[in-house]
């Protein structure tokens, strides 16, 4: 048995894209639409940058297709500034913003740790266990925001589905066996970062799903994937989705036991159009490996 494969693109919203992905004449507005039919994941990177709206939310459920996912770039105000101190109440704000309204459609909450954040046991510990495992715990801590909201507190959720974490590090103090250790035991993925050599790497696979973020195969944003990068990406999936590890594999802990996971990858490197079409490549040669 094989996990389920979600193969798209980190955010839609890009001025550089009109008339090279997205039709001259395709409105603002429908570009979503438009990428979400040429992709079954989306990765949502606004709310990286600020709280967003339940109004948001709601629109791009009602907007993608029935078995359409997305991920959901968690708030730097937690990652970048406070560094995981005294954050139950801006985890709150988050759970309480909107994100729920994505119901069914709510696939892994990313959470991406800056250069100057090292390794912490405690800190980290702490937080995985603040994080709720299911929609239900998420709107119960919900409950608990402060004033800081840009909206009424959106706290419904139609089915309590469990939730999904996975966290991208850019500092090597990371690169322990304790700290992977750790994931295993909360279910977290680590983030296979491709960053065109600048941030750390490894493949250790710590949950029962695998999340790549491919921000640039030989420049960071801007550089696109060759045909022999796509196919070594694909050769790699294809395994981990079956829960087998390349002969290769870079590691730093034991090898996690066998399973099939589900695969999650988004292309980044934006900066000069590649990341659709990459996306597009990478899909084709999973091609009937995808979610129907």
């Amino acid at each position: 048995m094989n996990g389920d494969v979600r193969i798209g693109i980190s955010g839609w919203n890009y001025k550089g894209w009109r008339g090279v992905f997205y039709p001259k004449d395709l409105p603002h507005r429908r570009e979503l639409e438009f990428a979400s039919r040429a992709f079954n994941s989306i990765e949502i990177n606004g709310s990286f940058y600020s709280l967003q709206l339940p109004t948001s939310y709601q629109r791009w459920r009602r907007e993608t297709p029935e078995n359409f996912l997305f991920s959901v770039k968690a708030p730097r105000f937690i990652s970048h500034m406070k560094k995981l101190r005294d954050v139950q109440a801006p985890l709150a704000n988050f759970f309480a913003s909107g994100v729920l309204a994505l119901e069914q459609k709510l696939g892994p909450i990313l959470w991406q740790f800056p250069p100057n954040f090292g390794w912490n046991p405690e800190r980290f510990r702490d937080f995985f266990e603040l994080l709720p495992k299911r929609a239900a715990e998420a709107a119960e801590l919900g409950r608990l925001h402060n004033a800081k909201l840009k909206a009424r507190a959106f706290l419904r959720i139609q089915t309590d589905r469990p939730l999904r974490y996975c966290v991208e590090i850019r500092h090597p103090s990371f690169l322990v066996p304790e700290f992977f250790h750790l994931l295993r035991e909360y279910n977290v993925a680590f983030v296979f970062a491709d960053t065109a050599g600048k941030w750390p790497y490894s493949e250790d696979v710590t949950a029962d799903f695998v999340y790549c973020r491919l921000h640039g195969d030989t420049q960071l944003y801007a550089s696109g994937y060759s045909p022999g990068a796509l196919d070594w990406w694909a050769a790699r999936l294809k395994l981990w989705r079956q829960g087998k590890q390349p002969a290769d594999a870079k590691l730093i802990s034991a090898a996690a036991s066998a399973g099939a996971r589900d695969l999650f990858v988004y292309f980044d490197n934006d900066a000069k159009v590649h990341a659709p079409f990459d996306a597009q490549q990478l899909a084709e040669r999973l091609a009937g490996h995808r979610a129907t």
